[in-house]
């Protein structure tokens, strides 16, 4: 439904005012040799969300008067919104989302650290609360995760999440909570300090919970090379979770997070998935196809 003229000003109005609040960021921690950056265009970041631990979005004019969807991403381990904005790396996926008429939300899910929680949860759904009024915003969300930013992406797709998802993307993702929780005393003390002392792995783990709930298309890109966060007790333990026909698995070789994670066919296997769900019609009822 189109807006009001005066209601598509503002805006507009509020997005560059706004984007004077985004601080500098640095560059990820795990740098990988690249061509030169396609980020030509810049991009203009607004602050969303809690002050503490602000998220930034970007909105193409396009969506400031005409309906768009709105795709969330989850950072990974040790990560924020600032550093992926800074990543010429990452930037190559966010300039392909943009263009491809999508806004893109850089959530801060809570911190560096959140791994899923239900704090970190509640960070990202008053970001997108913001975020929504900022653009023309038709209703639909998709969430992008990025190897711990899995477990929050994929906890946001459940039953009694704060904002509808309508599709689900990932890359080396962390979706087993029980898996981190086991794989090293680090993690695991992390695990404690996002959730608390007593963590309810049983109750708040999102793969047995996603594995129940109604299929979601789902696009995931992971490497059996990857030994950091395990495929098999990820990646290919949620593959059930995605209905035909627009699911889609995207087989990568190398390391945890490996520059050919942010290529630019990635960016366009990412782009194709998401506008062919925006082209989308009726949910089955029995929600195990698309019509």
């Amino acid at each position: 439904m189109r807006k009001p003229a005066l209601s598509r000003l503002l805006p507009a109005l509020i997005l560059c005012l706004a984007s004077t609040w985004a601080s500098a960021g640095t560059r990820p921690a795990e740098p990988v040799p690249a061509p030169a950056p396609v980020n030509t265009v810049p991009i203009t970041w607004a602050q969303v969300g809690p002050t503490k631990s602000a998220s930034l979005l970007a909105v193409p004019d396009h969506c400031l008067y005409t309906d768009c969807a709105l795709i969330v991403v989850s950072h990974p381990r040790g990560q924020t919104p600032e550093r992926l904005r800074s990543s010429p790396e990452f930037s190559r996926l966010t300039l392909t989302l943009l263009k491809g008429r999508f806004a893109v939300l850089l959530s801060s899910d809570g911190g560096p650290l959140s791994w899923g929680s239900p704090q970190g949860l509640q960070v990202a759904a008053e970001a997108h609360r913001q975020a929504s009024r900022l653009l023309a915003w038709n209703g639909r969300s998709y969430a992008l995760g990025l190897s711990m930013g899995g477990l929050m992406a994929l906890r946001s797709t459940l039953p009694g999440g704060p904002y509808p998802v309508d599709g689900l993307a990932l890359i080396d993702p962390w979706v087993n909570l029980q898996a981190a929780w086991h794989s090293s005393r680090t993690r695991q003390q992390e695990i404690k300090e996002a959730y608390g002392e007593n963590v309810p792995l049983d109750t708040l783990d999102p793969l047995p919970l996603a594995l129940q709930a109604r299929p979601l298309p789902l696009w995931i890109a992971s490497s059996p090379d990857d030994k950091v966060v395990p495929r098999s007790q990820n990646a290919a333990l949620l593959q059930k979770y995605a209905p035909p026909p627009f699911s889609r698995s995207m087989p990568l070789s190398g390391p945890h997070l490996g520059g050919n994670r942010f290529s630019t066919q990635v960016g366009e296997q990412l782009l194709t998935f998401f506008q062919t769900l925006e082209e989308r019609t009726e949910f089955d009822q029995d929600g195990s196809k698309w019509r």
